[in-house]
């Protein structure tokens, strides 16, 4: 049963790279780098009712368990080649089985092709539905962007919009059923199941941006990292922050605000940028079809801090997603 479920996984995601002397059906992937750059290594792991609500379709399941990991490659300016999976599967009836490896692996497929990236090999086993990702992706030796580069005076931006997949998660634990709802919530929900990682704009940020980070906590945890690496604060305006008409039709001003700043989930890339350099890089990333929206600064101290449109300090409340928090 396992090495068919292996096959049947090999099957819908194969991408020939030539740089894979050998993937899956051995003990061990041969892979070999190109000359002149680093691999960048992520993994992460989703489990069933923690990472993704049970129920959804496997399809969505296979995308974001890819899709989170090649937001990391992102966010190093790195560029995806070959990725493990470790696949965990609760006992089920052969066919529910198979019918969820299908989809999973078409899911995963889907945002893999387009970007070329080969699924090496990997593991199955039983337990509680759980998905472990590692990819691996090439930056130019000393090109790699980092959490703490930025400076005092830098100019925080992030990419698309803050705090869909926050609203989209309230909507499906409220039991919204897309197909009787308005478009709204089907956008709301695709935003957190098939979130886009923003590996075109991770690369033309490379020499650009001075720090740079994925959005997967919540801007304001995630954002405290740069500021934390960097030994620096960062200020925030909450008025700049980018918030879609999907959301913003959907919740009110003030909660609308919160799964920006605290959500999570979003994908977006936080980044850091020289001030002379803002005009050139919103340019460019705009013509990439994602943008990138100016929402604060850099300035000597520590933390995150939030302002308000007369100028006055928010308490912010919940700083994101804790995996340990009690």
């Amino acid at each position: 049963m396992e090495f068919q479920l292996i096959e049947r996984i090999r099957e819908r995601t194969a991408q020939g790279r030539e740089d894979v002397h050998l993937g899956i059906g051995d003990d061990a992937a041969l892979v070999m780098p190109p000359a002149g750059q680093q691999i960048a290594i992520a993994i992460d792991t989703l489990v069933e009712g923690v990472h993704f609500p049970h129920g959804i379709d496997p399809a969505d399941i296979g995308w974001k368990s890819l899709a989170v990991n090649l937001s990391d490659l992102a966010s190093m300016g790195a560029s995806p080649a070959w990725a493990l999976l470790a696949l965990t599967l609760p006992k089920q009836p052969r066919e529910q089985v198979q019918a969820f490896i299908d989809g999973f692996a078409d899911g995963f497929a889907q945002l893999a092709q387009p970007h070329r990236l080969a699924l090496i090999g990997g593991d199955t086993t039983r337990g509680a539905l759980t998905v472990s990702v590692a990819v691996h992706g090439f930056v130019p030796v000393g090109k790699a962007l980092t959490r703490a580069g930025a400076r005092a005076g830098d100019v925080v931006l992030v990419t698309g919009t803050l705090g869909d997949a926050a609203a989209g998660l309230v909507l499906w634990q409220q039991g919204t059923r897309v197909d009787e709802e308005s478009g709204r919530a089907a956008y709301l929900m695709e935003r957190l199941h098939r979130p886009t990682p923003r590996l075109s704009a991770g690369l033309a940020l490379r020499e650009r941006a001075s720090a740079c980070i994925d959005i997967s906590d919540g801007l304001l945890a995630d954002l405290g990292h740069i500021a934390h690496a960097s030994g620096l604060a960062a200020e925030i305006d909450a008025p700049l922050l980018p918030l879609s008409p999907m959301l913003l039709g959907s919740f009110d001003d003030a909660t609308a605000r919160e799964f920006a700043l605290a959500g999570g989930d979003d994908y977006e890339l936080c980044f850091t940028v020289p001030p002379a350099l803002v005009a050139e890089v919103q340019g460019d990333l705009a013509r990439m079809g994602c943008g990138a929206t100016r929402i604060g600064r850099m300035v000597e101290g520590s933390g995150v801090r939030v302002r308000n449109a007369q100028g006055e300090w928010l308490e912010t409340g919940r700083q994101g997603w804790d995996h340990f928090a009690p």
